[in-house]
């Protein structure tokens, strides 16, 4: 959900970030949905270019917040860097610019707020897993980072999206949405009220363990889509980006919503249901990726929820469709009056279908457990 954004507003906005050299360029980047993404092209001889976003601060209305968090993680992955790489650290994590006043982001007069990045070279991603190869090492990505980060206090990360993976916080708020019945379309969706009653207890799963003290609160991504992957011309991890949903979470979420976005080849709003299938060789890999890095720290608790997350996450994402389709479709942007529902069906017959392999999804994860 981005903004309308004037190049006049964009030129005078970069003018305020530290950078090395003079602007030559400026040129919209990438295709995030979110924040307004620019490159910006300097006169500097280190080859050095820089990634220059205006914020939504509709969604992040906690911007310092927002910038404390990236900065506090990114200044903690770069202590965890090997020696061969702290002089070019910031190619391997996402590095902030400052403001020439030294702060983390500069708020304009239209009351928007900017900030810059150094550009991480020579990399690519991909939107769509098509390999075992790039599932292993989407995991073994977010493996390493949250390995990187067991040793930082998850209480000094801001929550700057307040319940994002609370299944009871998106219950009540479905809940709600049925008793209002708004546009009128509960009756259309009782078959898919029952599917998700039939199934609330087990998804509260996590949330009790991580209640009854049994679940370690670490610092979590929340939003482990393989896009986030940056890799070297090798298909090698370099880098972990969009840092923005950094909170504290459980290492479960982590997992199951990067196993939602890869094990199923069928688009998050395919109409054909039958198209709904697992791709078992990606979550192998992704599995065996993530595992590699992450077993070591990881609890024998929290290697036990790691299913759990798997069957939480699509039925959240779910559970959250069918909300904004019950509400008149105000959150998620829509294509046509049913697109939500179509959404929804998606993810519960993703939701379905991960059931039914269950005995086998937890045998691979017992193997690489091991």
């Amino acid at each position: 959900m981005s903004i309308l954004t004037n190049s006049a507003q964009v030129s005078e906005s970069a003018k305020n970030f530290e950078f090395l050299g003079d602007i030559i360029d400026i040129v919209p980047f990438g295709s995030g949905h979110i924040n307004d993404t620019f490159c910006v092209t300097t006169t500097n001889t280190a080859g050095i270019s820089y990634l220059l976003q205006r914020i939504n601060h509709h969604i992040f209305a906690d911007v310092a917040g927002l910038m404390y968090n990236i900065q506090l993680v990114e200044n903690h992955l770069k202590r965890k860097l090997p020696a061969d790489k702290q002089a070019l650290a910031d190619q391997y994590v996402l590095s902030i610019i400052p403001t020439k006043e030294e702060k983390l982001f500069f708020q304009d007069t239209d009351g928007d707020y900017w900030r810059m990045f150094v550009l991480i070279r020579n990399t690519k991603s991909y939107d769509i897993v098509e390999t075992p190869q790039q599932a292993r090492e989407g995991g073994k990505a977010f493996g390493q980072f949250q390995l990187n980060l067991a040793d930082l206090d998850a209480t000094k990360i801001v929550e700057v999206l307040p319940n994002f993976h609370n299944i009871d916080f998106r219950l009540s708020n479905l809940n709600k949405a049925i008793e209002k019945n708004s546009e009128g379309r509960l009756a259309a969706v009782e078959d898919i009220i029952q599917f998700i009653r039939a199934r609330e207890s087990r998804m509260k799963t996590i949330l009790k363990q991580a209640k009854d003290g049994l679940l370690p609160l670490r610092i979590t991504h929340n939003d482990t889509k393989f896009n986030n992957v940056l890799l070297d011309a090798q298909d090698q991890v370099q880098c972990v980006i969009d840092l923005d949903t950094v909170m504290p979470g459980h290492v479960a979420y982590d997992f199951g919503d990067a196993i939602r976005t890869i094990i199923n080849p069928a688009a998050e709003d395919e109409t054909d249901l039958s198209k709904v299938k697992l791709n078992i060789p990606l979550f192998e890999a992704y599995t065996a990726g993530y595992l590699g890095e992450a077993k070591g720290f990881l609890t024998a608790a929290e290697l036990d929820s790691l299913l759990e997350g798997v069957f939480l996450l699509p039925f959240m994402q779910g559970v959250r469709f069918l909300t904004d389709y019950l509400e008149g479709d105000h959150y998620f942007k829509v294509a046509y009056s049913d697109h939500n529902l179509v959404r929804t069906k998606t993810q519960f017959k993703l939701v379905s279908e991960l059931e039914a392999a269950e005995n086998e999804l937890q045998a691979i994860i017992e193997k690489y457990v091991k």
